[in-house]
């Protein structure tokens, strides 16, 4: 069975990314969580990883001791051998992969600023940000403007259609617009309610929820959970 390595659920978006997909799709796999201390190199996380191989990153799948990181590497992985990752249409297929692109290097801004955290609500760190951080308000309107292209263009509910692997992808950025209360037009508003709504991204949530695992370096903005 395809094992797959990830991070603490509350915090960790790369790997939040590969196993809605995985899920969502009905992939079997074995989760490891490799709980987050620190990110120096003598941290028990990279130890942890680095027993293992790889980038010393997570997400890492898995496949009867063959190992590929990288959300993307891992997305089309499992596209050689599960349907449904990427849409059936080969332009609409490259559309996708463009969008997962530039969510894997852009939007630094957005992710910086608004680090994942399913368990808090931050509407008020998220007002100051919003106010003070041009730069968000950018990478923001132009994931609503990818997201608006795409829905009009393939009719919904998701945004080519069927669950794809670029639901997948931005679902982490669902939950950092969640968390922080930022600002939507009532389209894509409606998409984030639709992709939070997915029975993967659910479960996730509720198992964020359930680590009860505060980890003080993940959260600059508050000093206590809660």
């Amino acid at each position: 069975m395809l094992k797959l390595l990830i991070g603490n659920k509350n915090y960790s978006s790369w790997s939040m990314r590969s196993w809605v997909l995985m899920r969502e799709l009905g992939i079997a796999f074995e989760e490891q969580v490799v709980r987050f201390d620190g990110f120096e190199p003598d941290s028990g996380f990279k130890s942890a990883l680095r027993r293992v191989g790889g980038a010393g990153k997570v997400p890492l799948l898995v496949d009867q001791g063959f190992l590929i990181w990288d959300t993307l590497a891992i997305a089309e992985y499992l596209h050689e051998s599960h349907p449904g990752v990427w849409p059936t249409d080969a332009r609409a297929r490259a559309r996708a992969r463009s969008l997962c692109a530039e969510m894997h290097s852009g939007f630094e801004a957005l992710r910086s600023h608004c680090p994942m955290n399913v368990e808090a609500s931050l509407p008020e760190v998220g007002r100051d940000i919003w106010r003070d951080q041009p730069a968000v308000r950018a990478d923001v309107a132009r994931i609503e403007q990818l997201w608006n292209d795409a829905l009009a263009e393939h009719g919904g509910p998701m945004l080519f259609g069927a669950f794809s692997n670029a639901d997948a992808c931005f679902a982490p950025v669902c939950m950092r617009l969640r968390t922080y209360a930022l600002p939507l037009g009532s389209r894509t508003e409606a998409y984030v309610r639709r992709v939070l709504a997915l029975a993967s991204v659910r479960e996730w949530t509720e198992q964020a929820l359930a680590e009860q695992d505060f980890r003080p370096f993940e959260e600059p903005y508050r000093s206590a959970p809660g």
